[in-house]
């Protein structure tokens, strides 16, 4: 019996053609590191130092099988999920499903462009409104590259911006290492009263989040296509899990960072009660350089965040609707009211704290559906959830959701 070894020149070649293949993940993975993350991550960090590490690593865990099931719909029905959820809903269901989902994408692009115009005070001391304004115009900016240049092109734009949010926001914890021992601690699941619970639930309503569930399931079929059940999608989706492993990797990295600098820089400081507030704060404490990367990242986060939540909005438009608008306008309509926002003089931090809340209704109505479609036998083929799969994606589904109405109860209540 004799065995067959690739040569190293056959491996190579494999290992590039799947590197070709991987992308869609790493755009999905903008909505995990967008400015509401940055909020709230930093936010018990400063409030709670190491305890909430454990809220990080889950929140990534459970966010990985989601995306990987998102990108797996699409590449076995060769459907987004509106579209399925189209498919099996009535008129008026369907309506009242994309009424919820367009409200989600216009609380999403509040926090985003918001976050950016953040960003854009602290570099340039611009007013808010008009950051927000330079924000969604750069956006659109953005939004041509796909729109003219296709996918891939927009996936190299994205993941660029990805690696500066990514140094950005780890630069603090280079420059100053935080405890490795507090960080060990912070693993050990415990909450310290109420508001600890309702920073944790923010940060899993700000790492979970409805459009990218949506967006995940269009980004793989509109990369791959629809491959005939067999090796070829055998490979694909084992490709998938390697694309959505590394993109989810980063992104929980990125998150890390925000808090572990916030626990080791910020931790029982009295005056970090905003971004621009930490912003501050770490140029005191680090110098001006790591406060500059992290107004850099922070609008980066803003920039690509706000592209790739227009990519979904439109997205959830045609799948739903069957209907089209251009692009650019739909970029348009949904910044006016994060324009709205900034010309009232809200407060932005607190803009941000209400955004996750709106997004905190339209979590469970984009998991619910994705769990059970992936599980459906007659939809998915021989790609159907393994039970243990579905188990596991069911938990994520009530934990989820639990948290998010906590959110929404505690955020009421004023966390009493």
């Amino acid at each position: 019996m004799s065995t067959v070894l690739a040569s190293p020149r056959t491996s190579l070649r494999r290992a590039r053609s799947a590197t070709v293949l991987l992308g869609p993940a790493f755009v999905a993975a903008i909505a995990y590191v967008d400015p509401g993350n940055v909020a709230s991550n930093i936010s018990a960090g400063a409030e709670y130092g190491y305890l909430l590490v454990w809220v990080i690593v889950m929140a990534n865990a459970m966010a990985a099988l989601v995306q990987f099931l998102s990108a797996k719909l699409g590449l076995v029905t060769g459907r987004t999920l509106p579209q399925v959820v189209r498919d099996r809903a009535g008129r008026p269901l369907r309506l009242a499903y994309w009424a919820q989902a367009e409200l989600v994408a216009m609380a999403t692009d509040l926090a985003e462009v918001v976050g950016g115009a953040i960003a854009l005070k602290l570099l340039f001391d611009l007013p808010l409104l008009l950051g927000g304004l330079i924000t969604g115009v750069v956006s659109m900016g953005l939004l041509l590259v796909q729109n003219r240049r296709g996918q891939k092109p927009f996936e190299r734009v994205i993941i660029g911006l990805l690696a500066i949010i990514a140094i950005g926001f780890m630069a603090s914890v280079v420059i100053s290492p935080p405890s490795a021992s507090g960080t060990l601690g912070g693993l050990a699941p415990r909450f310290d009263g109420a508001g600890s619970v309702l920073l944790a639930a923010a940060m899993i309503g700000a790492t979970v989040m409805p459009h990218a569930i949506y967006l995940h399931s269009g980004l793989s079929r509109d990369r791959h296509g629809q491959p005939e059940a067999g090796p070829a999608r055998a490979r694909l989706l084992r490709i998938t899990r390697v694309d959505v492993g590394l993109a989810m990797v980063i992104a929980g990295a990125v998150n890390l960072s925000m808090l572990l600098m916030a626990a080791h820089t910020l931790s029982g400081r009295e005056d970090v009660d905003s971004l621009e507030s930490a912003h501050a704060a770490v140029g005191d404490a680090l110098g001006p350089w790591a406060a500059l990367l992290l107004a850099v990242g922070l609008l980066a986060s803003g920039l690509a965040s706000t592209s790739v939540g227009a990519y979904a909005g439109a997205m959830i438009m045609e799948g739903l609707l069957r209907r089209q608008i251009p692009l650019l306008l739909r970029r348009v309509i949904t910044l006016v009211p994060a324009l709205i926002i900034l010309a009232a003089g809200i407060d932005p931090t607190q803009a941000l704290i209400i955004s996750q809340v709106v997004l905190s209704f339209g979590i469970p109505l984009a998991l619910i559906p994705l769990v059970r479609f992936t599980s459906d036998r007659t939809l998915m083929g021989p790609d159907t959830n393994h039970r243990w799969t579905t188990a596991a994606a069911w938990l994520i589904a009530a934990i989820i959701s639990a948290l998010n109405l906590l959110l929404i109860y505690l955020t009421i209540t004023g966390g009493s």
